[in-house]
């Protein structure tokens, strides 16, 4: 079954015998979220001051969506000390010990750049990370092989499901494209044609079928690869083209409603929109790109390609926004948006719930 913020909890009180402390449990399962903020890629040794942007946003939970430090070591007292200088940042410190977090981790602090199952220290850096986002000793979590996990946070009628996916533990080899064919600027990835390869890996695309099952008004995907841009060279779903179809089919099958991606990785903030289709969900797919919280791209370096695009890409410092308008007189809606690091809206989109719905779905 899946892994639900009720056994989180309950774990951390057996743990802990008492409440969770601050910042170490993921939101309340009773509450009603409305704002929700996300970003990824942090380096843990430069300034963070848009930090204080998403303090002014007051969100009631945040998402953090990979490359959460830059660990990139073997060394597991590397990689807590890279933790602990965030923990010890003046404007994420004192956000993390009153506003709830849901992570995902993505290469950097998984261990290695571009990395997958071959990281030879793949799960002693799951439990850093765990051990950082307050995971209890006993939870489930610590023997899983890999950090997937699905909560689902509110009332009935206004629940929200979040989905963390874990595109590492279980990833199989990236294709990589000859020089030759490469320009500069470009990534050096293309798609597989290895009718074996995986990013999810038999288990969790299990536990993703039944994640999919849990009834939910609103699911939020976290995944820390993008899922709907598909023409660059970088990491992305698309470079594993028949796992892409699987998801996209996947929750096609499962009549789930309402549902969004949000994703991290690229050093770009975008809002990409794919349309329904026979090859896609029977309604649009929003993926809301949040990178980077604190490095911007490289200057000169030409805009990622990508036709799904909405709006502007944002190549500075900046974070993703959710706002969630459960009582809009025709109907619950969803505003997406990207914000820099003033907190000033970059660009946003507002989506009706009620156009993202299947017939019959949950």
């Amino acid at each position: 079954m899946p892994l639900t913020i009720r056994a989180w909890c309950a774990a951390a009180l057996l743990a802990g015998g008492g409440a969770c402390r601050a910042g170490a449990c993921e939101p309340d399962p009773a509450a009603t979220l409305r704002r929700i903020a996300a970003g990824s890629c942090i380096r843990e040794d430069r300034p963070q001051p848009v930090w204080r942007a998403v303090a002014a946003f007051e969100p009631d939970t945040i998402l953090l969506l990979g490359d959460n430090v830059y660990g990139d070591t073997e060394d597991v007292a590397v990689l807590r000390g890279k933790y602990a200088a965030l923990a010890a940042d003046p404007g994420f410190g004192p956000l993390r010990e009153r506003v709830p977090i849901v992570a995902v981790w993505d290469d950097h602090d998984y261990g290695a750049n571009d990395a997958g199952r071959e990281f030879p220290r793949r799960r002693e850096s799951q439990q850093v990370f765990l051990d950082f986002f307050g995971v209890p000793a006993d939870s489930p979590l610590r023997h899983r092989d890999g950090i997937y996990r699905s909560l689902v946070v509110g009332p009935p009628g206004r629940r929200v499901q979040f989905i963390c996916l874990d595109t590492r533990f279980h990833r199989s080899a990236l294709a990589v494209r000859p020089a030759s064919e490469r320009r500069r600027g470009e990534g050096p990835y293309r798609p597989t044609d290895d009718p074996e390869a995986t990013i999810l890996g038999a288990e969790q695309w299990r536990w993703l079928a039944a994640a999919l099952a849990e009834p939910a008004d609103i699911r939020i995907l976290l995944s820390s690869i993008q899922v709907a841009a598909t023409e660059h060279h970088w990491e992305q779903w698309g470079n594993f083209p028949a796992e892409r179809a699987r998801l996209l089919r996947m929750i096609r099958e499962s009549g789930a409603r309402g549902v969004f991606v949000v994703s991290g990785d690229r050093h770009s903030a975008e809002l990409s929109r794919v349309p329904p289709g026979p090859d896609a969900l029977a309604y649009p797919l929003y993926d809301l790109t949040a990178s980077s919280l604190n490095q911007p791209q490289a200057e000169g370096r030409a805009d990622d390609p990508n036709r799904l695009r909405l709006g502007p890409c944002q190549r500075e410092p900046s974070f993703g926004t959710l706002e969630i308008d459960w009582d809009d007189a025709g109907g619950p809606a969803v505003t997406l948006g990207i914000r820099d690091v003033t907190g000033a809206v970059v660009h946003a989109e507002r989506v009706r719930l009620g156009d993202l719905a299947p017939a019959g779905g949950r």
